[in-house]
């Protein structure tokens, strides 16, 4: 009677196991199907408009199209700037139109 308490006990073990591996597994699968990398140059962007900005303007105020024709006027010189005219300069429409979307996208903002 005692091995089979035991048999029960290794098979309900390994069942609990399997279940939890299963769930991690699903959990860990929609978490990479949520995630989108940033494009090349997007990071950048936090250090000095991230969260705790303080002496530039925080992103997390913006939308898409908004930091998009920012870029586009820092590149095109109709906006003025300091540092972001030059920074702007090093990215196309294309690349800076997929940092606004993503930028956008990290505050739960529509790109």
């Amino acid at each position: 009677m005692r091995n089979v308490r035991v048999t029960a006990l290794k098979i309900a073990g390994g069942a609990l196991t399997a279940l939890l591996f299963a769930a991690s597994a699903a959990s860990a699968q929609t978490a990479s199907q949520n995630f989108v990398a940033a494009p090349p140059g997007a990071t950048a962007c936090l250090g000095c408009h991230g969260a705790g900005a303080t002496a530039f303007p925080p992103l997390s105020r913006l939308s898409s199209d908004e930091i998009a024709t920012a870029m586009t006027g820092f590149r095109d010189g109709t906006r003025e700037a300091t540092l972001m005219n030059r920074i702007a300069k090093g990215f196309t429409p294309e690349e800076s139109k997929a940092i606004a979307d993503w930028l956008a996208a990290q505050q739960g903002k529509k790109p």
